[in-house]
């Protein structure tokens, strides 16, 4: 029973205030990744199913190197690849490590999503590339670069064209001492080496996790992705990073990515993001332009990806989608160190990957060439301030291929017999 009217007609406008200003409950989740019935992960945009239809974004002009600041440059190349991208079907980046210039990155986010509903993947290396090398047990580092990514995502949370955070790349190869390497006197008293890269990875992990509670304490409307270089050490990220939300995959496997969406199941179950994947468009064998191949190669990573999204049949269901590499060549990465090759579109490989059998022999086995991974070519001459967009054979398949993927296998496969 009421027994004072003026209280009830306070406490009823006050909660009808509430309600329609949205205070007094958590805020919504902008993008959050849904369990369904089966156990399959279903990742969910502003209330609706989203598939990550993905290009990694790096957009050096010839002539440039890794440390150029795109996000400033006065030819906005973001708005002719945005073009670009959104008539393919792209409907996300990935970008590696935001600029100095927080403001900058802002205004290419932004823009991005709201002239071509482009979202973007925000990374951060952590420190990875920093000289000396990263020491994750060393607490001064850490607390630099946790002060650089919670300014990140302080400065950026709010775009309605963040969809993910995405922390580090292939930074566990570290742990090994082969890329990058880092230890500390506490770690190296162990003596034994098995025993110094799994106490490296508690180090790492823990610090991911410790981020990733940051991050979610922050913006809790956007998920965490932790990159890792294929599934290595992802058995000690189940002990130490129960925080993250997604795990982001590069993996380099050629056509097929074989029992990887099981063995991540059964090792550290989170939803899968490819965060680097794909295939170089030059065959070092042949020593020539090889758009064929390269289009072949992605059109069958793709189908394995559709195989394994939430409700496919005969998959693990535990795939989100993936960001491929990359959306136009990088001209300088050959030799970063040698200014006169930036402006060279170097034909030497960089390393070597039996899984990309169409021109493992070549010259010592060296295939993969870093300066020509892209869907979109470069060519010298500019237009509107950048150098021109070529589009190659994928950038063309992958825009079928995303209408209707199985119809566009389906139309191939008979084509062929038809020959």
């Amino acid at each position: 029973m009421i027994r004072n009217p003026k209280f009830f007609v306070f406490f009823t406008l006050s909660v009808a205030w509430l309600c329609l200003t949205g205070m007094g409950r958590a805020p919504a989740r902008k993008v959050y990744v849904k369990t369904l019935k089966n156990g399959h992960y279903q990742l969910m945009v502003e209330g609706r199913p989203y598939i990550v239809k993905g290009v990694c974004y790096n957009p050096i002009p010839i002539g440039e190197s890794h440390d150029f600041d795109f996000w400033s440059d006065p030819g906005q190349p973001w708005k002719k690849d945005g073009q670009l991208m959104q008539k393919m079907g792209v409907n996300t980046v990935r970008f590696y490590q935001p600029g100095e210039d927080l403001e900058a990155v802002k205004k290419v986010v932004s823009e991005l999503y709201e002239l071509y509903g482009i979202r973007s993947m925000m990374g951060h290396w952590l420190g990875f590339w920093n000289y000396p090398s990263p020491f994750y047990d060393d607490e001064a580092f850490r607390k630099r670069v946790k002060e650089e990514v919670l300014a990140m995502v302080e400065a950026l949370k709010d775009e309605d064209g963040i969809l993910f955070w995405v922390l580090g790349n292939e930074n566990n190869y570290s742990f090994a001492g082969k890329v990058n390497p880092w230890s500390s006197e506490r770690i190296d008293k162990l003596g034994d080496e098995q025993q110094c890269m799994l106490l490296r990875a508690k180090v790492y992990y823990s610090f991911i996790d410790e981020l990733a509670k940051e991050i979610h304490r922050i913006d809790p409307g956007h998920p965490v992705v932790m990159g890792n270089g294929e599934l290595i050490c992802l058995d000690s990220a189940n002990g130490f990073a129960k925080n993250i939300d997604i795990v982001g995959c590069v993996i380099y496997r050629g056509k097929t990515f074989g029992n990887l969406f099981s063995n991540l199941r059964n090792t550290y179950d989170k939803p899968l993001v490819f965060i680097e994947f794909g295939c170089d468009a030059y065959n070092a064998y042949e020593k020539k332009e090889d758009e064929a191949s390269q289009a072949d190669f992605l059109e069958s990573q793709w189908s394995e990806i559709y195989r394994n999204l939430a409700g496919s049949e005969d998959g693990v269901g535990n795939c989100l989608g993936g960001a491929m590499f990359e959306w136009t060549d990088e001209w300088w990465k050959h030799n970063d160190y040698d200014q006169a090759g930036w402006s060279i579109h170097d034909t030497e490989s960089n390393w070597s990957n039996g899984s990309y059998y169409f021109d493992i022999k070549a010259e010592r086995n060296m295939n993969m060439n870093e300066e020509w991974f892209g869907i979109v070519g470069l060519e010298p001459e500019k237009a509107y301030g950048v150098n021109k967009r070529v589009p190659r054979k994928a950038y063309y398949l992958m825009r079928e291929f995303w209408k209707s993927p199985y119809d566009v296998k389906k139309d191939r496969k008979q084509k062929a017999e038809n020959r």
